[in-house]
């Protein structure tokens, strides 16, 4: 599979992005160098390989959970540039 400059376009376009000339090459070139890589990664024979949900066998460390004292409400609001009845007062973002 190739990937064409129309298609880089489209992509650029479909993402808000505009693009000069030497980026839709940079990237039409770059798109089309990681599917011939894939295209390799597809050829190698996998029948017998379990499958990893990450490539190095770690073992994941967490602290121990301790309740301590936060900070209090009146402080966490004191710097915010509107609050109400102790909450971080904001514009409403609701678009119709």
């Amino acid at each position: 599979m190739k990937i064409t400059r129309d298609e880089v376009k489209r992509i650029a376009l479909l993402a808000r992005l505009e693009l000069t000339e030497e980026e839709i090459e940079k990237y039409t070139k770059q798109l089309n160098d990681i599917l011939l890589y894939m295209e390799k990664l597809n050829q190698i024979d996998t029948k017998n390989i379990e499958p990893l949900s990450h490539p190095f066998f770690t073992k994941t460390v967490f602290r121990e959970d301790k309740v301590k004292p936060s900070l209090p409400q009146e402080k966490a609001v004191e710097n915010a540039p509107q609050s109400a009845k102790g909450f971080f007062k904001v514009p409403p973002i609701i678009e119709e």
